[in-house]
């Protein structure tokens, strides 16, 4: 479930630290564009102590190397993965451009898998797509391999790559068209799609705005890059009590007419329901489940200690 996805500069640990104890589905530890170039080797240190010894209670723990195509990126994800390979769950690759950029970035892995005794295709690969030619290719990239697990809309750095004058804000009406392709390409996939980040941190009403546009397109959840923005983020794509129930509702309606009638059409309160109504309100229902399971799975490990 990644509802929200906090980056975090691997480069401070006490950010680390508070980062692993929010509220985020996903905790992505970064050292890309979030270190300053005399910090990456120092960063990588960090992230890689940090990851076993902090209780991320039940997120998904992943981190962001330097980009494919930089001196940085093979050691990245050498001596994270062979450092500290058993507590992550994941790799996010910035400036994907290719299925080619995944290619590699399978093999590298799975050598190190066979060298270290991890299980194999375990940490999974998440790609950003934040430049015109990965959008040309986003669909390729999002099936290159079985690995894959999430695309995420880069908005500053593809706002930048296409020329665009100004600070980034209305991100629905500008950037329509690279948000449905990518989420296009991960529903094709069978894989995650996650929103841009809303680049003014202290504007929560802003983030509000971009969330349930969000979500209303589609999208499992959204990039944040402060925690304030996790709570908002969560709240939007949680279902409400009301959703939930209307969806249990058309569920039961929809197989009472099939069983009763024989139909797959009907009408509830005025709006004609058929199988295709049922998606949304069954993905709904899922991550209720999910959010349920989870917060089940941490109060017992919390038991336990």
């Amino acid at each position: 479930m990644r509802r929200s996805a906090l980056a975090c500069p691997a480069s401070d640990p006490d950010k680390m630290t508070k980062a692993a104890a929010g509220e985020a589905d996903q905790v992505v530890f970064d050292l890309e564009d979030g270190c300053a170039l005399s910090q990456k080797l120092a960063a990588r240190r960090n992230l890689i102590e940090a990851f076993p010894k902090l209780n991320f209670k039940g997120k998904i723990r992943t981190f962001r190397p330097n980009g494919l195509h930089t001196k940085f990126f093979y050691r990245d994800v050498i001596e994270v993965v062979e450092g500290t390979g058993a507590h992550l769950d994941s790799i996010l690759l910035p400036k994907v451009e290719s299925a080619t950029d995944i290619l590699f970035a399978d093999r590298l892995l799975t050598q190190i898998e066979q060298n270290t005794g991890l299980e194999a295709g375990r940490i999974r690969l998440e790609a950003v797509i934040e430049t015109p030619t990965g959008l040309l290719h986003v669909e390729e990239i999002a099936a290159a391999s079985p690995r894959m697990a999430m695309l995420v809309f880069g908005v500053l750095d593809y706002s930048g790559a296409v020329g665009a004058r100004g600070p980034v804000r209305d991100q629905a009406a500008i950037y329509h068209y690279p948000r449905t392709k990518i989420l296009a390409a991960a529903r094709a996939a069978g894989i995650d799609a996650v929103d841009s980040v809303t680049l003014q941190v202290r504007d929560l009403e802003q983030c509000e705005r971009d969330a349930r546009l969000a979500a209303e397109m589609g999208f499992d959840g959204k990039w944040a890059i402060h925690p304030e923005q996790v709570k908002v983020i969560n709240r939007v794509f949680t279902p409400t009590e009301q959703e939930l129930a209307r969806a249990r509702e058309l569920v039961e309606a929809y197989e009472k007419a099939d069983v009763e009638a024989g139909t797959g059409v009907f009408v509830y309160k005025g709006e004609m329901i058929d199988a295709a109504s049922l998606v949304a309100e069954q993905k709904k229902l899922a991550v209720a489940r999910k959010i349920q399971n989870l917060t089940a799975d941490h109060a017992d490990r919390t038991d336990s200690r």
